[in-house]
C-alpha cells in the first residue's frame, strides 16, 4: 500500500478571515495537489557518509507549499498537499489513477519510464503534471508529453554548465572515469555531448572496475589507475551513485581537480549558493526540515511555486488554464538565482541558471557572459528548440 500524508493547510475561516482584508482582488479558489513519489531502492556504496535523507523532495514541496499559502490566505485561494510514496515494485500508475481523481495537479518524482506511464493514463489527460525527479533528456526530446512539465534540470544543463566554465578557465584537456552502473554509463553520454559542444576534449577514458574497499586502499590503488592517463587538466568522474568518485579526489597520479559527479559540478541547487536571496530560501528550508536543501528539494519546490504563482495570476485551479499561463510570456518565478524563472514552450522544461560549484563555495552561475542567444541566453543549457524533436507542445 502507498503511505499518504497530507499537508494540513489553514483553516477555512482563518483564510476567509486573512483574505477579507485584500479587497476586490479576491477569489476563491481551491487547489488540490499531489505528490506522487516512487520509492528507488538505492544500491550499496563505500560510504554512507551521505545517507539519502527519507524526505528528499517532499520536504521541498511541504516548503513550497508554506511559502504559497503566505501569498493564497490573503487572496482566497486554499492549496492542499496529499503526499504518497510507492514503495520499490509498488504500482505507480495505480496510486496516480487514484490522485488523479482527486486532484489535476500531480507531481511526480520517479524514473523515466515510470513518469511516461503517469503522463499516459487516460486520467492525466487534461492535468498538470510536474517532473520533479528525472533528468533523462529523452523527456524533453521525442518522448516529451503536452501535459508534462520540468522543474529538475535536464541532465545535460548540469553538464553543459560545468563545461562552460572548463572552457572559460581553458581547461579544454580532459579524461573521465565512467563507474559501472548504467546512470553512470548515461552521464558519461551525457558529459561526452556537452563536452563536443562547448570545445572541450575527452582524450581518454577508463572504465572504473574496483571492488577492493577504497577506505582503505585508495592512496594505493587510485594513483596506479590513473598512471596512464594522458596530460590533462581535469579529470571527470562519471558516478551518480555517489560511490566511489570521493575517493578519486586527492588520491590521483596526476595533481588534477576532478569535476562531474563530485568535485567541481553544475547542478540546480547547492547548499553553498548565498546571494539573491538564497540564504532566506536555505534558512526556512532547514529550520523545516533539519537538514540542507538538495537539488530534488529544489526542483519540488520550485514545482509548488510555480503552481502557486499562476493561481495568484490568474486565479483559477483549472489546471488547462494553468499549464497555458505556465508556458506563456506573462509567467516569472523569483527562484533566489538573480534572474527570473520561465518554461520552454517547446519541451515544458524550466529554464534557470545553473550553479557550477564545489563542496563550499560557489563557483560561477551559468550561463556566463559572452554565451549568446537569440531568445534567452538561459537556453544555452540544455536542448535548445532546434535541438529537440518534441512536438507535443505545437510550437
Amino acid at each position: 500500500m502507498p503511505k499518504i500524508r497530507v499537508k494540513r493547510t489553514m483553516s477555512a475561516c482563518l483564510l476567509a478571515a486573512l483574505a477579507g482584508a485584500a479587497g476586490p482582488a479576491r477569489a476563491d479558489v481551491t487547489v488540490a495537489m499531489t505528490y506522487l513519489r516512487q520509492e528507488v531502492k538505492a544500491p550499496p556504496v563505500l560510504s554512507n557518509l551521505d545517507p539519502v535523507p527519507e524526505d528528499l523532495g517532499i520536504a521541498g514541496a511541504e516548503l513550497g507549499l508554506s511559502d504559497t499559502e503566505t501569498t493564497g490566505s490573503f487572496l482566497g485561494h486554499h492549496y492542499g498537499l496529499k503526499v504518497v510514496s510507492v514503495a520499490p515494485g509498488g504500482d505507480l500508475t495505480a496510486a496516480a489513477r487514484a490522485a488523479l481523481a482527486a486532484s489535476p495537479v500531480l507531481f511526480v518524482d520517479a524514473p523515466a519510464e515510470s513518469v511516461l506511464a503517469v503522463a499516459d493514463l487516460p486520467e492525466a489527460k487534461g492535468a498538470l503534471i510536474v517532473n520533479v525527479g528525472s533528468g533523462e533528456r529523452r523527456l524533453r526530446d521525442a518522448d516529451c508529453r503536452g501535459n508534462l512539465l520540468h522543474t529538475i534540470p535536464e541532465d545535460a544543463m548540469r553538464a553543459e554548465a560545468l563545461m562552460q566554465v572548463l572552457r572559460a578557465r581553458r581547461w579544454t584537456r580532459t579524461v573521465m572515469i565512467v563507474g559501472p552502473r548504467p546512470e553512470d554509463a548515461a552521464f558519461a553520454a551525457t558529459l561526452r555531448a556537452a563536452a563536443a559542444k562547448f570545445g572541450v576534449d575527452i582524450l581518454a577514458e577508463k572504465a572504473w572496475t574496483f571492488d577492493t574497499d577504497l577506505r582503505r586502499m585508495a592512496s594505493k590503488e587510485v594513483p596506479l589507475f590513473t598512471q596512464d592517463l594522458p596530460e590533462h587538466d581535469v579529470l571527470l568522474v562519471a558516478d551518480e551513485a555517489d560511490d566511489f568518485a570521493r575517493y578519486v579526489a586527492n588520491n590521483t597520479w596526476l595533481a588534477r581537480p576532478i569535476a562531474g559527479s563530485d568535485g567541481l559540478r553544475g547542478d540546480g541547487w547547492a547548499p553553498v549558493l548565498e546571494q539573491w536571496g538564497a540564504v532566506q530560501l536555505q534558512n526556512r528550508f532547514e529550520s523545516a526540515a533539519k537538514r540542507e536543501m538538495r537539488p530534488r528539494d529544489y526542483a519540488a519546490w520550485t514545482a509548488l511555486r510555480t503552481v502557486g504563482e499562476a493561481v495568484t495570476r490568474i486565479n483559477t485551479a483549472d489546471p488547462e488554464k494553468l499549464r497555458a499561463f505556465i508556458l506563456s510570456d506573462g509567467f516569472a518565478l523569483d527562484g533566489f538565482k538573480g534572474r527570473p524563472l520561465s518554461y520552454r514552450r517547446w519541451n515544458g522544461q524550466l529554464r534557470q541558471p545553473m550553479p557550477v560549484v564545489n563542496a563550499r563555495a560557489l563557483v560561477e552561475l551559468t550561463p556566463l557572459d559572452g554565451y549568446l542567444h537569440p531568445q534567452n541566453e538561459m537556453d544555452t543549457l540544455g536542448l535548445d528548440r532546434p535541438e529537440s524533436a518534441c512536438t507535443a507542445f505545437g510550437d
